[in-house]
């Protein structure tokens, strides 16, 4: 799979929700503004609500324009057999039967794109599946814990 081609979908996709993103926090930001908006009593929370939902949508935005600059900027690294994940492997695991992708990046945790017929999720080192999975190799076992419980993820091959 051509990583730099990947890279290029992503950053698609997140035009695309960057779009849909602010054209939403420019409505709710037109409704903090409006005069319905206005506390019709001393209970009357909508305007405090839509001025929570602005700022969280505000913060969106920020987090997807520093992802678009990340990966405009990521230097790819192409991955043989015996070399450890780091940052740009591309991650074939297998867990509990299922066989998932994983994009290894700085930034973008949880942000995912069907491309070449796979689904394939940014993972980052901060996340414990994502530092589980740094400095491993193909054929080696992530182990992440989870309160009491420990979820095993087989590394099928890294790219």
């Amino acid at each position: 799979m051509d990583k730099r081609k990947l890279i290029e979908h992503f950053r698609i996709e997140l035009e695309k929700d960057l779009e849909i993103l602010t054209a939403s926090a420019k409505a709710t930001m037109d409704s903090v503004a409006h005069e319905e908006s206005k506390p019709e009593n001393e209970y009357d929370t909508r305007g405090l609500e839509a001025s929570y939902l602005a700022r969280g949508q505000a913060k969106r935005i920020g987090e997807i324009k520093e992802l678009l600059v990340v990966l405009k900027h990521a230097n790819v690294k192409d991955f043989g057999p015996d070399d450890k994940i780091s940052g740009t492997a591309l991650v074939e695991v297998e867990h509990n039967g299922k066989v998932s992708f994983l994009f290894v990046m700085t930034h973008g945790g949880g942000v995912t794109v069907t491309f070449e017929g796979k689904k394939i999720q940014i993972v980052t080192p901060s996340s414990p599946l994502g530092e589980a999975l740094l400095d491993l190799r193909a054929g080696d076992v992530a182990a992440v814990e989870q309160g009491d419980q420990v979820r095993e993820y087989e590394i099928i091959s890294v790219s």
